[in-house]
């Protein structure tokens, strides 16, 4: 298991990349961004899950959690390998830089994407890159099988023989998706940076994952889900969040080695240098709502796979950095399963203040085996939270930090400092934070319908960020 070294980094994810073409992408910028990382003195890129996103543009709901967004497939190195002309790149360009086109991606990008397969002339490279990973061909067929069937649930499937056009497309973008972002990946590598995934807890009830793995989940005989998950009222939902994923079955789980556990973190180990898992505190319990439920009201605890499954999850890991979401409803039982497991846990700067004196999240608590976040990309931005604090909140906040003028607006460095001088092994700041951006570039709102999922950065914006102060502070707080 890796110990954490002194160290911190920035959470920014893929999409939110500058760019040209609608949303950020594995090209140039992705290059630019891990420069930009080694001149402040980060070690550290953290994203979010890299799989196809729900219709509402969360990666957290994914119908493949094996295969990758293929959004995120760089254009002009398409057309660098003739697989585009330039003329189907101008027209392919934004409207605008500030936001990701989600609408217009839906429209267009799949047809540019397989004018581009149609062209492609190494055919049985591809086909035999995904054959060769078995979970990869279950999610391409998968994907080709939903347009045989008009889009249909698989439950619902009448066609089950995928048209070999439609099956070819699939395995040319994740092709291409998984290549270019190994070229990323190795150019952050050899300049010292590591990059930290993202694997969502849950999978979606109509995804490969579910189609091609049945007796994994808890189903009825139709293939739909008896429960779903969820989690109770909290923080973010007075009526918790009814998220409707599938339920695992870990007793079938746990009889076969958690052999899909162990593909599915081998699979993100081959993408990343390390990862996040969502909700960890599920594996000690989780909410389970009947699937007939309204809200998440209606859920209860039920005990999860615990140790057996860490210790799987710990034989693939090897050394690799394992970051254990602990957040939300967090009892003793998971307090014990996240020390007994050895993976670092996760504190956050926005949860300090909220009335417990004995929370986890005050900085001078923080242990050295921890991850700490000014916010997480489910909190508002850091000066988003600030803005709307209350007064005392935020004067006793401030004072906090060390920092006790009348102008609290000039008190946003004292937080950053406060926290790259906590005892935290590591640091991540979003890099809205880094900006000192406002509410209006938060990532998501959990419970809000839309508008999440959209932030991206500008290149001058990336550009106006203060490298020296960032890699001065890195200094002073001995985390370079």
């Amino acid at each position: 298991m890796t110990v954490i070294k002194r160290k911190s980094g920035v959470l920014m994810h893929i999409s939110s990349l500058h760019g040209e073409y609608s949303i950020g992408s594995f090209g140039k910028p992705a290059f630019e961004f891990v420069d930009f990382l080694k001149s402040s003195g980060f070690s550290y890129w953290q994203v979010l899950p890299f799989c196809i996103p729900d219709e509402m543009g969360s990666p957290y709901k994914s119908e493949a959690s094996f295969a990758g967004n293929p959004y995120f497939i760089d254009l002009p190195m398409l057309a660098c390998e003739g697989l585009l002309s330039d003329a189907e790149l101008n027209a392919a360009k934004q409207y605008s830089p500030f936001l990701v086109e989600s609408e217009r991606l839906s429209r267009e990008r799949e047809a540019l994407l397989r004018l581009a397969a149609s062209r492609a002339q190494n055919r049985t490279e591809i086909l035999d890159f995904v054959k060769a990973r078995p979970q990869l061909d279950n999610a391409c067929r998968f994907l080709a099988l939903k347009r045989a069937n008009g889009g249909a649930a698989w439950q619902d499937f009448t066609v089950f023989a995928p048209d070999p056009k439609d099956y070819f497309y699939f395995a040319f973008t994740q092709f291409h998706f998984l290549r270019q972002w190994q070229a990323v990946k190795a150019y952050a590598n050899a300049k010292g940076i590591l990059v930290i995934g993202d694997i969502p807890i849950y999978v979606a009830d109509d995804s490969a994952d579910v189609f091609g793995n049945r007796d994994q989940f808890l189903l009825n005989e139709g293939g739909h889900p008896t429960v779903v998950a969820g989690v109770p009222p909290d923080y973010f939902a007075k009526d918790g969040q009814l998220w409707g994923n599938p339920l695992y079955n870990w007793k079938k789980m746990k009889a076969d080695g958690f052999l899909w556990w162990r593909e599915r973190l081998s699979f993100m180990l081959e993408l990343f240098d390390g990862v996040r898992i969502d909700h960890f505190r599920a594996f000690e319990a989780f909410w389970s709502v009947p699937a007939s439920a309204k809200t998440a009201k209606e859920g209860k605890w039920v005990k999860g796979p615990g140790m057996p499954l860490i210790k799987a999850l710990k034989d693939v890991a090897g050394d690799k950095l394992i970051i254990a979401e602990d957040l939300g409803d967090i009892t003793d039982a998971v307090r014990k399963l996240v020390a007994k497991s050895g993976f670092p846990g996760m504190r956050v700067f926005q949860f300090a203040f909220l009335g417990d004196p004995a929370t986890p999240h005050l900085p001078h608590t923080y242990e050295q085996n921890c991850v700490a976040y000014t916010g997480t990309h489910d909190n508002n931005t850091l000066l988003g939270y600030v803005w709307e604090l209350d007064e005392a909140t935020r004067r006793k906040m401030l004072e906090y930090c060390g920092y006790t003028d009348k102008n609290w607006d000039r008190g946003y460095d004292a937080i950053l400092r406060t926290m790259l001088q906590s005892h935290a092994g590591l640091v991540i700041l979003p890099v809205q934070d880094l900006l000192g951006f406002g509410a209006d570039t938060r990532m998501n709102t959990p419970g809000r319908p839309d508008g999440n999922w959209c932030y991206r950065i500008t290149a001058d914006q990336l550009n106006s960020i203060d490298v020296a102060k960032y890699r001065r502070l890195n200094e002073l707080y001995g985390r370079m």
